[in-house]
């Protein structure tokens, strides 16, 4: 499992986040973010670092990362075996959540740009009931794993998607494709647009404070106890 930055609440934590960042950052990129959530103080966040990899489109240099990126074009070939060895760290993490007795429709998936592309795809594949995920400018990968299955029935994950207008390293036509893959799987997907590049704006931060609390307060229709 990686290391991470964790952010405890203030009394015992009975829900968790789990938010991956993007291509070069590192778990204190959103760190700040907590606070403009607006969640109540029961909820912990943990936000792990990527391990540091050669990425081939920055020339082999050795940075945070997710999963290798070969092509400017993201919708070329992906990385399969970065983002399931990814995805793996994933579910340690909402492993040792479980294990810390936090059910699992009390843990969300979060990621931004490539951190979001791996936690749609760990969700998706998680056996687990989990609260949900949130996908903030990224785009789906799982079409090109035709070994990859829904670990439970569709229904059961509700996804949101949050991408910019103007968004030019992930284009906003990347965002629109991810929801219509996932609908197609047969998944609830809402999807947000904002005006804004690839980035995230404190409109956007209330919305996601307001998303998880809607889940963490009501439960999804056909959700079970697991």
């Amino acid at each position: 499992m990686s290391d991470a930055v964790v952010v405890e609440p203030q009394g015992p934590a009975d829900s968790a986040v789990i938010w991956l960042h993007g291509l070069g950052a590192s778990g204190h990129d959103f760190e700040p973010a907590v606070p403009l959530l607006g969640l109540s103080q029961s909820t912990r966040f943990i936000f792990p670092h990527a391990p540091e990899i050669p990425v081939t489109v920055n020339g082999g240099m050795v940075m945070p990362a997710w999963y290798d990126i070969e092509h400017m074009d993201i919708e070329r070939t992906i990385d399969v075996a970065g983002i399931q060895a990814s995805a793996d760290i994933v579910d340690q993490w909402v492993q040792s959540q479980l294990d810390a007795g936090i059910s699992a429709s009390r843990i969300f998936l979060v990621g931004f740009s490539q951190g979001g592309a791996v936690a749609l795809y760990a969700g998706v594949r998680s056996k687990k009931t989990l609260g949900g995920v949130l996908a903030l400018s990224t785009y789906w990968v799982g079409e090109q794993d035709p070994n990859l299955r829904p670990g439970r029935t569709p229904a059961e994950l509700p996804i949101e998607i949050h991408h910019g207008q103007f968004d030019p390293v992930v284009p906003f036509a990347l965002g629109e494709q991810a929801k219509a893959s996932l609908e197609a799987l047969g998944y609830s997907v809402t999807f947000q647009a904002y005006p804004m590049e690839h980035n995230v704006v404190p409109e956007q931060l209330r919305a996601i404070g307001h998303w998880m609390a809607s889940h963490l307060n009501s439960d999804f229709p056909t959700r079970s106890k697991e």
